[in-house]
């Protein structure tokens, strides 16, 4: 696919945006088989770090994520992946809609 994986040990950031509404519900990594399988599946797969295996979003809750479109940016080494939200439509592991909910509060 030409895909940078190299930057980041053989991941690549995947920034996940509601394709309807363009709000960013998520960042995720995926490495190379995760973005294959995302392109085969038609449904977001990612690579976590943490349990160091595949894994696609909502396959437990069943708030999926139907790929509507992918695209790179001008290095190669990042994908915007534009989304149907399926179920409820919560995309964070916190129930909310979006990982991003929270103001960054300033140091003091």
């Amino acid at each position: 696919m030409g895909m940078d994986f190299e930057k980041l040990n053989g991941l690549i950031p995947a920034v996940v945006q509601d394709d309807e509404s363009n709000e960013v519900l998520m960042v995720g990594f995926m490495n190379d088989e995760a973005l294959q399988r995302t392109v085969a599946s038609g449904f977001a797969t990612f690579f976590s770090r943490t349990r160091n295996k595949l894994w696609t979003k909502g396959e437990t809750s069943g708030n999926r994520l139907q790929v509507v479109r992918i695209l790179t940016d001008c290095d190669d080494d990042t994908v915007l992946v534009r989304v149907k939200r399926l179920g409820v439509g919560n995309v964070c592991h916190t129930g909310t809609r979006s990982c991003f909910s929270r103001d960054l509060e300033p140091a003091e």
